[in-house]
C-alpha cells in the first residue's frame, strides 16, 4: 500500500510547465515598445517595457496571488533531468539577442526625439536587467556550456563580473556585514547602490586574482572570467556602434546602467537587515531559510524563474528553477519583487514597510540584525537585547 507521500509524488505534475516560457516572452518588450510606438505615433508607448513590468505584473500578482505548488522532494531528481527546462533558459538568451538586435536596427533606421530615445533605452534596459536573472540561472550550473552562456547573457548589460562575484562571493558571504550585496537595516537603496556596485567589482577581481595565482597564472590571463566576460561586452557594443553610429553610445550606457540597477535593487530587497550570526571560531553560521526574504507570488515567479523562492536557492544553489520550493517559515515580503522594487525607490516608504518586519523577525532583538553601522548604537538603544 502506498504512503500518502508516495501518492503525492506519483500524482504531482508541474502545472506551470508551459507557462515558464513567459520569461522569454517578457524579453520581447523592446520590440513591443518599438512596434506599437512607431505604428501609432504615440510617444508614451516607448515606455512599454517599464510600464508593463511595474504596473501589469504587480497587478496580476495581486489578482492571482500566491503559488501553492511545491514539488515533492522525491520528484526533484526527475525534474532536474528534464532538458525541456534548460531549453527554456537557452530560449531566453536567444530572445535577448534578437530583441537587442532589433533595438539597434530601430535606433539606426529612426531619428528618435530625445525623450523617445531615453524611453526606448529604458525599455531595453528593463529586459537586459531581467536577463541578468537568466544569467544567474545559467551561472550556477556546473556545465561549461551553460557557464559560458551566462557570460554571453551578461554582455549587453555590461555586468560580466556578476558571474564571478555572485557565485563565489555573494553565496559565501550572504547575510553578513562583509557582503556588498546584502543590504543593512536602515540603509536606503540609494546608499546601497554605490556600495554594492563598487564592492562587487572589487570582490570579483580579488576572487579571480586569487584563483589564477593559485594556478600560477597572471590576473591578466585570458582565463580571467571577469576580463573575458567584460571583453564580450566590448565586442558586442563595438558591433552595435559600428552598425548604428555614435548615437548608440548614450543608448547603450543608459540601458546598461538601468539594467544593472534592477539587479541591485533586487539584491537590496532579498536580504535586507537579515544576518547570519558569527560563531566563536570567527566563521558565520550556515545560511538557512531565515536569511532570505521570500515572495511566493506566482506571476513574478513565472517571469523570474522562481528567483523569489530565494531561501531554497541559497540552501541549494545548483538546484534548477523548476525544483525550488517555498518555505513558509522563512521571512516573507508583503508583495512580489516588481512591487517591492517601486517601494525600495522611496526610502521613507521602504523603511515604513520593511523595518517593522525586520524587528518582528528578530523578536525585537536587533543585536541579531545586519544594521547600518552609523545607526547601530541608536537602533540597539531603541531595541535592547532580550534574554
Amino acid at each position: 500500500m502506498a504512503t500518502p507521500g508516495m501518492v503525492a509524488s506519483v500524482e504531482w505534475t508541474d502545472g506551470k510547465r508551459y507557462l515558464w516560457m513567459l520569461g522569454a516572452l517578457t524579453i520581447t518588450l523592446p520590440i513591443v515598445a518599438a512596434v506599437s510606438a512607431l505604428a501609432t505615433g504615440w510617444h508614451p508607448l516607448w515606455w512599454a517595457g517599464p510600464f508593463i513590468v511595474f504596473t501589469i505584473i504587480p497587478l496580476l500578482d495581486f489578482l492571482i496571488g500566491d503559488d501553492p505548488d511545491n514539488p515533492p522532494e522525491d520528484v526533484v531528481p526527475t525534474l532536474e533531468k528534464q532538458r525541456y527546462y534548460r531549453r527554456i533558459v537557452y530560449l531566453a538568451t536567444t530572445v535577448l539577442y534578437v530583441s537587442f538586435a532589433v533595438s539597434m536596427w530601430v535606433l539606426r533606421t529612426n531619428d528618435l526625439v530625445w525623450y523617445d530615445y531615453i524611453a526606448f533605452a529604458f525599455s531595453v534596459g528593463v529586459v537586459t536587467g531581467i536577463s541578468i536573472n537568466t544569467a544567474h540561472e545559467l551561472g550556477h550550473k556546473t556545465d561549461g556550456f551553460e557557464r559560458w552562456l551566462a557570460k554571453i547573457t551578461l554582455a549587453p548589460v555590461a555586468y560580466g563580473h556578476f558571474f564571478v562575484e555572485h557565485n563565489r562571493g555573494h553565496h559565501v558571504r550572504v547575510a553578513t556585514p562583509a557582503d556588498p550585496a546584502s543590504a543593512r537595516y536602515g540603509e536606503s537603496f540609494w546608499e546601497f547602490l554605490p556600495r554594492t556596485v563598487v564592492g562587487s567589482v572589487k570582490s570579483a577581481w580579488a576572487l579571480e586574482k586569487r584563483r589564477l595565482e593559485q594556478q600560477g597564472l597572471s590576473v591578466w590571463s585570458w582565463r580571467n572570467d571577469v576580463l573575458n566576460a567584460w571583453a564580450m561586452t566590448v565586442v558586442l557594443w563595438g558591433v552595435c556602434i559600428a552598425f548604428v553610429g555614435l548615437k548608440a553610445v548614450p543608448f547603450l550606457i543608459i540601458q546598461a546602467v538601468y539594467g544593472a540597477s534592477l539587479l541591485e535593487v533586487v539584491n537590496y530587497l532579498e536580504h535586507y537587515g537579515l544576518c547570519r550570526q558569527q560563531l566563536p571560531s570567527g566563521r558565520y553560521e550556515r545560511c538557512t531559510p531565515q536569511h532570505s526574504w521570500n515572495s511566493n507570488h506566482v506571476v513574478t515567479n513565472l517571469f523570474l524563474y522562481q528567483l523569489q523562492r530565494h531561501a531554497d536557492h541559497h540552501a541549494n544553489p545548483t538546484r534548477s528553477f523548476q525544483a525550488l520550493r517555498h518555505f513558509e517559515h522563512s521571512p516573507q515580503l508583503p508583495a512580489g519583487y516588481a512591487a517591492m522594487i517601486l517601494i525600495a525607490y522611496v526610502p521613507p516608504l521602504w523603511f515604513r514597510v520593511m523595518n517593522p518586519r525586520v524587528v518582528a523577525h528578530y523578536n525585537g532583538n536587533m543585536s541579531l540584525a545586519n544594521v547600518k553601522p552609523s545607526i547601530r548604537d541608536k537602533v540597539l538603544a531603541q531595541y535592547p537585547a532580550r534574554a
